[in-house]
């Protein structure tokens, strides 16, 4: 029998409420605890940086366990936008910060990994992976006029970086994105020509450019391939927090 199942059956039997609410648009919400709930567990992600003739910098990831609630009471949720930071209650409470145009995002909560930067001057510019539960994204590659280069992959579940391009030719692929299930394999970085870096923790593999414009960012959190967009960030909400921690304790989804 199934962890899941095993829990649901001790919720139904009188224990704890088990349940779970993932915010993945960008804008600001109101999550009310429900009957019976007490306390979560929360992952946030950064939004993935968009930056005009520039890599952008993957999101960050924080997770917050155990947190105390009061049934029926209202908390606040943000999902950040391209470069803008995700929360749960504050900053302070957990955050995946989002991505800039070189550095990736940072992240405050009980554990968690820092984004990827992204590649900096120079020719094809690739973006930075979503931070992972216990590690970086990886960094984006840069290319030149001579040369095409790799992206490097994330750890700790982190994404891989996008790779660099041959300048005038390709721009350079996306950030792969965060899951925001718990910890899970590491994303590969992205190969030439390119390429977009590999999802991490199961999150979407970032966009290879094939036109030069720059491949987007995957969700959740990757940052975008030169002038290409960023991907958007992400909280999850699981309960009760005593018994689904991250990053890999009961998170999966309750079926």
């Amino acid at each position: 029998m199934s962890v899941n199942r095993l829990m649901q059956m001790a919720a139904s039997a009188g224990g704890s409420p088990v349940g779970q609410e993932a915010f993945t648009t960008a804008g600001t919400f109101s999550w009310v605890a429900p009957d019976g709930v007490t306390s979560v567990s929360v992952v946030a992600v950064g939004g993935g940086s968009t930056v005009s003739n520039w890599g952008g910098g993957g999101g960050g990831l924080g997770y917050k366990n155990n947190y105390t609630v009061t049934p029926g009471a209202s908390y606040t949720v943000v999902v950040g936008a391209s470069g803008n930071d995700s929360y749960f209650v504050s900053t302070a409470t957990v955050k995946g910060g989002g991505g800039s145009s070189y550095s990736g995002g940072s992240f405050s909560g009980d554990g968690g990994g820092n984004g990827g930067s992204s590649a900096g001057f120079g020719g094809g510019r690739g973006g930075g992976g979503a931070g992972g539960y216990s590690g970086s994204g990886g960094n984006g590659a840069l290319g030149d006029s001579g040369s095409f280069a790799f992206g490097f992959a994330g750890s700790g579940g982190g994404a891989g970086g996008g790779a660099g391009g041959f300048a005038g030719v390709a721009s350079g692929g996306g950030g792969g994105g965060v899951g925001i299930l718990g910890q899970g394999a590491n994303g590969a970085g992205g190969i030439p020509e390119c390429g977009g870096g590999g999802g991490g923790s199961g999150g979407n593999n970032g966009v290879t450019d094939v036109a030069g414009f720059g491949g987007a960012g995957g969700a959740y959190g990757g940052g975008g391939g030169k002038s290409a967009n960023g991907s958007v960030g992400a909280v999850r909400i699981i309960w009760p927090g005593t018994d689904r921690q991250f990053p890999s304790t009961n998170t999966g989804d309750i079926v």
